[in-house]
């Protein structure tokens, strides 16, 4: 049996202007990020971003797709233990398409985790997608269930 999966990511407004800012510094490609925060049954808390280069190769697909440099998850890793934080997820930005996983995102993606998705196609916290991404069983593809994404004043 499968543990439940939370229902709402609650995520600092300050979060949210250093993500806008990773990706509007990748633009046109895709921008990415580690999610750092905490874990509760019903919710998740993001409290940090932690900037990634996207890494994806060959470089000339970075505006439709995005790779994380596993030495960056490591140091992410080792840094949100030591400040009693955990890597909840990350966040990628999709510049031309909707905020919802590609087929190669869940293709991708090791669950369960979170997915922070940005579209370039909308604005201010309507562009946002949250996404919990459930652990593949028997050689399927994860599946994707949408989060309610509440945006909190900053800590």
């Amino acid at each position: 049996m499968t543990a439940p999966w939370p229902e709402l990511l609650r995520i600092d407004r300050h979060c949210l202007i250093v993500l806008e800012q990773v990706f509007q510094a990748a633009h046109p490609l895709e921008g990415c990020a580690l999610l750092l925060g905490h874990q509760a049954p019903a919710h998740l808390q993001l409290t940090q971003v932690w900037p990634c280069l996207n890494r994806w190769e060959p470089a000339s697909e970075r505006s439709h797709r995005f790779a994380l440099d596993p030495r960056e998850q490591l140091l992410a890793q080792k840094w949100a233990r030591q400040r009693q934080l955990q890597v909840i997820g990350a966040a990628h930005s999709h510049p031309s398409s909707a905020a919802r996983p590609s087929a190669t995102d869940l293709q991708l993606c090791v669950g369960p985790t979170l997915m922070l998705i940005r579209s370039g196609l909308a604005h201010g916290d309507q562009a946002f997608g949250a996404w919990w991404i459930a652990a593949a069983e028997g050689g399927e593809e994860p599946q994707a269930r949408r989060l309610q994404l509440v945006v909190c004043a900053d800590a």
